[in-house]
C-alpha cells in the first residue's frame, strides 16, 4: 500500500507498506512505546491479518519491525492486547525478564470461529512464541473477539481481567484470570447506549475526576460499526463504576444517546497502553472507517497511507454537571508559530498565503454578534477548494466540510462532520494538519472530530465572519519540525 516514492503524512503513524488496521498490543515497555497493529504482509488487501509491530521512545518517532505475530493454519490473527507479566504468573518469563504476555483473537475461517489465543515474548516484544494450549478461551462462536487485558487490584483481590464483546449481540465480557491461561467469566455488560452495529474493541480502565485521586471512575471503551455518530464506523464510551466483578454505568441524565470518542469519521477501534502510570493513560486510533477503507486508492496518493490518530492522553473533567472524557494529544517538535492577532472580519479574507504541510494551529475568535464564522483551510488565492471548519453559534455545533478534493474518491468518502460545542461567543480550537488527515480538539479536548480529507491543490488560509462581523483575537500556526 505504502513505498518510498509516495508523499507519506508527517505527523501520522504509518507502517512501511501493505495494509493496516486497528491498533494492538499498545504496551509501554523499558522505556519504549510499543505498537502493534492489524496488518497484511503480503498485500493492501484486508486479508492474511496479522500483527506488525513499530517502537517509540516519544510517541513521535516510530522504528519499524519484523511481523510480530503471523497468521498460520490455526487462523489470523486478530486485535487483542498486551500486558507486562511482571509476577511470572504465567511462567512463561522469569522474575528478573517478565514476559510480555499478548491474547489475541485467533479467527479461523473453516470453520468460521473466533476464540481467544496467547503469545508471549521474552525479548522485548521483538519475537513471539504462539502458546502450546491455545485457544485459552474459546465460547465456541464466531464473533467473539479483541480481548483487551489489564491487572486489577482492589476490594475483590488482585487478579488479571479480560474485556472482550460478542460483537453481534452486543454485549462486553468480563472474564478473570490468576496465571493468563485459564479464563472463568465473571459479567456482561449490554447491550446499552449506542447498539446500531456490532461491538468492537472494548477497553476498561481507571480515572481520576479533576485529578483528585479520591473521586475515582471507570472508562469503558466501545467501538462500533456501522451506527457511528457521524456514520459508519465509530467509538463510543461509558463511565461507570468497576468492583473487580461487575462494571455498571452511571445513571446520569442526558439527552444524548450515547458519549462519543469522537465526531469524526474517522477514528476508530482506538485502545489504551498498557504499562503507563494511570495518570498517563494513553490512546491511539485507527484513522479510518470501513465505510470506505477497503476501497480508498491504492496506487499513488496520500490516501493510500494507512494512518494511526495522534497519541492522546486521556482524563476526565467536569462540565456543566457530568464527567467526560477529556483527551489531549501528544505534540510533534513545532516550528516556531506565525500569528494572526485583533483583526475584525466580515466578508471572506486571506490570513496567511502558506499552511504548512503538516502541524498545528490554534483558533481564538470572538464572534460578537455574529451568527458564526467559517475557516477555509488549504484553499487557492482566489477562495476556491480547501476544506471547510465553521461554527454556528445558534445550532452550537462545528463542522467540518471535506466535500472539496473529494472526486474520484469512493461515494460514501465526501461528508460534512458535525461536532456539538457548548456554544457562545468565544470559541477556541486547537487544530492538527496533516497532509491528508484533520483533528480538531474543541472545549479543552472534551469534543472531537477526526477526518481524513482529500489532499488540497491550494496553501491559504482564509476566514469568512457569517451573518455578521467576526473578531480574530489570535489564530496561530507552526509547522511540524521535519525528522532526519
Amino acid at each position: 500500500m505504502t513505498d518510498a516514492h509516495t508523499p507519506r503524512p508527517l505527523l501520522h503513524f504509518t507502517p512501511e507498506r501493505n495494509w493496516m488496521n486497528d491498533p494492538n498490543g499498545l504496551v509501554f515497555y523499558r522505556g519504549k512505546y510499543h505498537l502493534y497493529y492489524q496488518c497484511n504482509p503480503d498485500g493492501t488487501m484486508h486479508d492474511h491479518i496479522s500483527w506488525g509491530h513499530a517502537s517509540s521512545t516519544d510517541l513521535v518517532s516510530w522504528e519499524h519491525h519484523p511481523v510480530a505475530i503471523r497468521d498460520d493454519e490455526a487462523g489470523e490473527i486478530f486485535s487483542g492486547s498486551v500486558v507486562i507479566d511482571h509476577g511470572n504468573t504465567s511462567g512463561l518469563g522469569s522474575a528478573d525478564t517478565p514476559a510480555l504476555v499478548a491474547l489475541y483473537t485467533q479467527a479461523s475461517r473453516n470453520p468460521s470461529r473466533q476464540a481467544q489465543a496467547l503469545a508471549y515474548s521474552i525479548d522485548d516484544g521483538l519475537t513471539w512464541t504462539k502458546y502450546a494450549g491455545n485457544p485459552v478461551l474459546d465460547r465456541g462462536t464466531g464473533e467473539f473477539r479483541d480481548p483487551k487485558v489489564f491487572r486489577y487490584d482492589g476490594p475483590a483481590g488482585s487478579y488479571w481481567v479480560m474485556v472482550t464483546v460478542e460483537a453481534v449481540d452486543r454485549q462486553v465480557l468480563l472474564y478473570r484470570s490468576d496465571d493468563l491461561t485459564r479464563w472463568t467469566f465473571l459479567s456482561s455488560f449490554g447491550p446499552d447506549r449506542a447498539v446500531d452495529g456490532v461491538w468492537e474493541c472494548p477497553d476498561l480502565f481507571p480515572l481520576a475526576v479533576d485529578g483528585d485521586p479520591s473521586e475515582m471512575r471507570w472508562v469503558l471503551i466501545i467501538s462500533l460499526s456501522p451506527g457511528g455518530v457521524a456514520g459508519g464506523s465509530g467509538t463510543q464510551y461509558v463511565i461507570g463504576s468497576f468492583d473487580g466483578v461487575t462494571f455498571t454505568a452511571d445513571a446520569e441524565a442526558t439527552d444524548e444517546p450515547a458519549d462519543w470518542l469522537d465526531f469524526g469519521r474517522d477514528c476508530y477501534a482506538g485502545v489504551t497502553f498498557d504499562g503507563l502510570d494511570r495518570e498517563e493513560r494513553t490512546l491511539i486510533a485507527w484513522m479510518s472507517n470501513w465505510d470506505y477503507a477497503r476501497e480508498l486508492p491504492a496506487g499513488d496518493g496520500l490516501l493510500r497511507h494507512a494512518m494511526m490518530t495522534l497519541p492522546r492522553r486521556l482524563s476526565l473533567v467536569s462540565r456543566a454537571g457530568r464527567i467526560r472524557l477529556r483527551q489531549q494529544p501528544v505534540s510533534a517538535p513545532l516550528e516556531r508559530e506565525s500569528a494572526v492577532e485583533a483583526v475584525s472580519v466580515d466578508e471572506r479574507v486571506t490570513l496567511m498565503e502558506r499552511l504548512p504541510e503538516a502541524g498545528r494551529m490554534t483558533v481564538r475568535v470572538d464572534t460578537r454578534d455574529a451568527a458564526g464564522f467559517a475557516l477555509h483551510l488549504r484553499c487557492d488565492p482566489s477562495g476556491d477548494g480547501g476544506v471547510v471548519l465553521a461554527y454556528d453559534r445558534g445550532d452550537r455545533r462545528v463542522t467540518l466540510d471535506r466535500r472539496p478534493g473529494a472526486d474520484g474518491l469512493p461515494e460514501s468518502f465526501p461528508s460534512v462532520e458535525v461536532m456539538p460545542v457548548p456554544g457562545g461567543r468565544l470559541v477556541e480550537l486547537v487544530i492538527w494538519l496533516d497532509r491528508a488527515s484533520i483533528e480538531i480538539f474543541a472545549d479543552g479536548g472534551t469534543r472531537v472530530l477526526t477526518d481524513l480529507i482529500a489532499p488540497q491543490a491550494g496553501t491559504v488560509l482564509a476566514i469568512e465572519g457569517r451573518g455578521g462581523a467576526v473578531h480574530v483575537e489570535r489564530i496561530a500556526v507552526a509547522g511540524v519540525i521535519a525528522s532526519g
